[in-house]
């Protein structure tokens, strides 16, 4: 058995290289600060959502029912409080509205978006349309919102490389 000293010498270098490999590994994983907490990362992989039964063109007809969208509004609303940057990321991983953006033209894809962001901001801020419109085209939104499109860029072709 080695003597209590050598122990000791390797019981240390043990720590410090156990904390290299986490040290390393949590700047390797994460793209930016934001995605560090699972329910901005990932906020949607505990959510039940059928995209199978999602018809964008009774919507573009018909407008949508808000009460369809209360998952995305609570986890906008927990993001908004740890910031708009957050919230901004919730908002762009949300599986319908990657749907949309996806699959239909840019035009009826933004009002689409446009009616959430505003549904959203009468729902949780009380504002009306046109308050809700001139927060949409603030330069703090607009900055935070190609933030949030950036960082997902990145999150997306890490995880496509990995």
């Amino acid at each position: 058995m080695a003597s209590p000293d050598k122990q000791q010498k390797r019981a240390q270098r043990a720590k410090i290289k156990a904390k290299q490999n986490r040290v390393g590994k949590a700047k390797a994983n994460v793209v930016h600060p934001v995605l560090a907490n699972p329910l901005i990362n990932e906020p949607f992989d505990d959510v039940d959502i059928d995209l199978s039964t999602f018809d964008f063109k009774d919507i573009e007809e018909n407008g949508f029912d808000p009460a369809d969208y209360h998952d995305l509004f609570e986890m906008m609303k927990f993001g908004e409080g740890i910031s708009l940057l957050a919230m901004c990321v919730v908002f762009l991983q949300f599986p319908v509205l990657v749907l949309v953006v996806s699959e239909e033209e840019e035009e009826p894809a933004t009002d689409f978006m446009m009616g959430l962001l505003i549904t959203y901001r009468a729902l949780y801020h009380d504002e009306e349309e046109d308050t809700a419109v001139d927060w949409i085209g603030s330069q703090t939104f607009q900055c935070a919102y190609v933030e949030a499109s950036r960082i997902l860029e990145l999150k997306h072709a890490r995880s496509v490389r990995d």
